[in-house]
């Protein structure tokens, strides 16, 4: 399945879920209006709202398993560009009992402090095969942007999404992604064995029957790789000029939450303020776009055939154009789904043709603006206890620091990238069964109380 063929998937998938729930909703309706006798309390009618709850933080087994998986979860997720947010909801849900918009939050705040420690080790690691920063600042510039409007339109669309449809779309998603990363693991896989089986054969070739090594006079002497110090290495990988236009996009997303958080919801100035994000958004991105266009029929007129960045893929407009689909679509499932839009930004950068280490570091990076943003505005919605907030951060800083160290010591030991790739599937995966089966109880127990099931009113339900 080819990358378009995988978005199709994704945006026809959701399509259905989102059609199908209207009917199902318009449907049920229809049949308690003909059915008067059948009454139950408007609390319960109106169940999908959840209510708040927010346990005490103290010392229990419970809040021990929790920092386990937790630490498990960012170290993982954060060296596979995807945050792990649905590893932390159904495990802040299951285990400690919260609400799902309260762990949705919390999640937030754990790839907050992951992606952070995970962004300051990368900065301090070079790029394994050229001279450039690991970090690709192109594509960042190209989907953060993206990425920070669609996480607001689905912290906006998270009051109005019934629990079911959530989880319909997270094993659509969840489905697609992992399996299209594990295909792609595998493939690097094979790519891999055949580079160290063909690395064996020449240096077989080198060794005479007498066992001397026979110098061809013919090849060029290789001339080792010069070893940069970590200051070295952290200067290379840092751009001032375009981390401070990601800082200052991030400022202008802030400064629009903070004075629309101070406005009556759904009022003129509301929706004035939440037009803003829209050209501030593609403002970046066209001027991003634009340059990555020309510099890519430059170089093609002049028969330089070199990628200007990471990614493979030709910068045409509609190649633009689906990046930013891509961009908005998994802001939106992050926002909706309490993760971090790494879900489809990780394998999406696998797929443009971006090689994992820098894929990772990329995407973690992305993910940093993107989860404080959140954190900012649930913070301003009152969405989640400080003092559980400041414990998981505190975990997942650490967990987003040693894995990234353990893993690429692992890589650098065996050679092999693809581990990067598995571990991405791997976490997708487990979200997919975790998110999954307690969405699925949930919906059930919703269905035995007769609660409502349909889409909420968005002013009616701030």
């Amino acid at each position: 399945m080819s990358t378009k063929a995988f978005i199709f998937y994704l945006i026809s998938g959701f399509s259905f879920a989102v059609f199908s729930s209207l009917f199902f909703t318009n449907h049920v309706h229809e049949y308690y209006n003909h059915k008067p006798s059948l009454s139950f309390p408007s609390a319960n009618y109106y169940g999908s709202v959840t209510h708040k709850v927010w346990p005490e933080l103290e010392l229990s087994w419970r809040l021990g398993l929790v920092t386990l998986i937790g630490f498990l979860g960012s170290a993982f997720g954060t060296v596979g560009g995807v945050g792990g947010g649905g590893i932390f909801v159904p495990m802040l849900t299951l285990l400690i009992g919260f609400d799902s918009k309260s762990a949705a939050a919390l999640s937030k705040c754990m790839i907050m402090g992951a992606s952070a420690s995970s962004v300051w080790y990368n900065l301090r690691v070079p790029h394994p095969t050229k001279e450039v920063p690991i970090l690709d600042y192109d594509l960042a510039l190209l989907f953060q942007p993206m990425l920070m409007l669609g996480i607001t339109i689905g912290v906006a669309l998270s009051v109005v999404f019934p629990y079911w449809l959530i989880t319909i779309l997270i094993i659509i998603l969840f489905i697609g992604t992992s399996s299209r990363s594990f295909f792609k693991g595998i493939e690097m896989w094979r790519v891999e064995t055949y580079i160290k089986k063909e690395i064996a054969k020449k240096q077989e070739a080198l060794v005479d029957s007498c066992g001397q090594v026979i110098i061809d006079t013919s090849l060029e002497p290789l001339i080792p790789r010069e070893e940069k110090s970590t200051m070295q290495t952290l200067c290379l990988n840092i751009k001032l000029k375009r981390i401070l236009v990601l800082i200052a996009v991030w400022l202008c997303f802030l400064l629009v939450q903070i004075i629309k958080n101070d406005v009556e919801v759904c009022s003129a100035w509301y929706w004035v303020l939440f037009s803003l994000q829209f050209p501030i958004a593609f403002g970046v991105f066209g001027y991003e776009a634009v340059k990555l266009y020309r510099e890519h029929k430059k170089r093609m007129s002049m028969g330089n055939l070199e990628n200007i960045c990471e990614a493979s893929i030709d910068w045409t407009a509609l190649n633009l154009a689906f990046c930013a689909l891509c961009g908005i679509l998994g802001g939106t499932v992050g926002g909706l789904l309490g993760s971090g839009g790494g879900f489809i930004l990780g394998p999406l950068l696998l797929e443009i043709g971006v090689i994992p280490h820098v894929a990772s570091a990329t995407a973690t990076f992305i993910m940093m603006f993107s989860s404080s943003l959140s954190v900012v505005e649930f913070y301003l919605l009152k969405r989640f206890p400080i003092p559980y907030a400041l414990w998981l951060i505190g975990v997942s800083v650490l967990a987003g620091f040693w894995g990234q160290f353990i893993v690429r010591k692992l890589i650098k030991f065996l050679g092999r990238a693809s581990i990067i790739v598995f571990i991405l599937s791997g976490v997708i995966c487990a979200s997919a069964l975790t998110m999954g089966v307690v969405g699925t109880e949930k919906s059930i127990q919703m269905i035995i109380n007769h609660e409502f099931m349909g889409f909420l009113g968005f002013c009616s339900s701030q």
